[in-house]
């Protein structure tokens, strides 16, 4: 039997974003209900960011 070539797997990119910074699930949604909780449309992105984090998480 011919050996046969295979490719070696190359690093896939994360799909976690770089600007999330690295929290436990427990901490992250500490975050998300206090940026929530707070009521300030400052936080928006910041709530985006920890909803995103947390959905990988899941998946």
């Amino acid at each position: 039997m011919p050996d046969a070539l295979t490719d070696l797997a190359k690093p896939a990119p994360s799909i976690i974003p770089g600007d999330i910074p690295a929290l436990s699930d427990d901490e992250c949604l500490l975050r998300l209900s206090r940026a929530i909780a707070g009521h300030d449309a400052d936080d928006l992105d910041e709530v985006a960011r920890l909803i995103a984090r947390l959905a990988v998480a899941i998946e």
